[in-house]
């Protein structure tokens, strides 16, 4: 289940990362996030607490695109799925 979830979450993150209408700053949380969920090290609900902690942070950025912050919040649902 969590491996499911952390790919579409991961391919999310990859489009987050190529849009450049998203700021630099934005970019840069998503690869990190993407960074960590990727490390297979880390239990999956620790990957997952601190991946959400990065997005909720960065998703009441203002200069955030209305686009970003929704595939940030279905992110944040997914992970939260997760987490519990």
């Amino acid at each position: 289940m969590s491996d499911e979830a952390f790919s579409r979450v991961s391919d999310i993150l990859k489009h987050i990362m190529e849009d450049t209408s998203v700021p630099r700053n934005i970019r840069r949380a998503a690869e990190e996030s993407s960074q960590i969920l990727n490390n297979n090290e880390e239990d999956s609900t620790i990957r997952a607490s601190t991946v959400i902690s990065i997005l909720d942070e960065i998703s009441n950025d203002p200069n955030i695109p209305i686009h970003a912050r929704t595939l940030i919040w279905e992110i944040l649902s997914e992970l939260e799925s997760i987490r519990n």
